[in-house]
């Protein structure tokens, strides 16, 4: 279904698009935090723990 959707021309025409929309000063900026955003959550899927556990509630109502 998605075969051939990242092709060099239509990475072009994207980065073209985003350079129009949002400027060349802007446009560093922007990478750098979608990647600071990638990078963190990658760590946090590495720091997560396997299995999430149960809270327990101290106050368990009968």
């Amino acid at each position: 279904m998605f075969e051939g959707l990242f092709q060099p021309m239509h990475l072009l025409v994207i980065f073209f698009i985003a350079l129009l929309v949002f400027g060349p000063k802007k446009l560093p900026e922007l990478g750098k935090g979608i990647g600071e955003g990638i990078r963190s959550l990658k760590e946090g899927m590495k720091d997560a723990p396997a299995e999430p556990t149960k809270t327990q509630n101290p106050e368990v109502k009968s």
